[in-house]
């Protein structure tokens, strides 16, 4: 039986239990004086602060993600849209439609970033097609550049 399978809080009662009878034992062989209701309750207290260490919620995996470029999208598209045409082919984790940093109108590009597996398919199906009387072009998205490398080539 492993203790790993029950939910956090079963593991976390039954620790402080466990704990708490250990620290009866433990107590009660240092100091014998100390009242069995006390020596339970020093038990509890310092189950509470061991807890913690030994029990932890399981760690979802890393999911393996893919940003896609989204070219030649129309200007009145927004990020609602453009999710609900990709939520088809899976499950989308952010959209990002760039916008001219002066006069704050869309460019007519974004990213899409979704699993991997389904950003192949949403690419394979929607490169080239029609949204919204425009052709999309979508490609995996280059590694962003670094700002200051371009500062720093040669530049004063």
């Amino acid at each position: 039986m492993k203790l790993s399978q029950y939910p956090v809080y079963i593991q976390s009662a039954l620790l402080a239990l466990g704990l708490a009878l250990v620290g009866y034992v433990v107590i009660g062989l240092t100091a014998p004086s100390l009242s069995p209701a006390i020596l339970f309750a020093l038990g509890l207290l310092l189950g509470g602060f061991l807890i913690p260490l030994f029990t932890r919620p399981p760690v979802p995996e890393a999911i393996p993600t893919t940003t896609l470029y989204v070219g030649n999208l129309p200007y009145r598209a927004n990020e609602a849209s453009v999710r609900t045409l990709f939520e088809s082919f899976g499950q989308v984790l952010s959209v990002r439609l760039m916008k001219d940093k002066h006069t704050g109108k869309r460019r007519g590009f974004g990213f899409v970033e979704m699993p991997s597996d389904a950003a192949q398919a949403a690419q394979q199906a929607l490169n080239e097609s029609e949204f919204q009387q425009r052709t999309l072009k979508v490609r995996e998205a280059n590694e962003r550049k670094d700002e200051e490398e371009g500062n720093d080539q040669g530049q004063p």
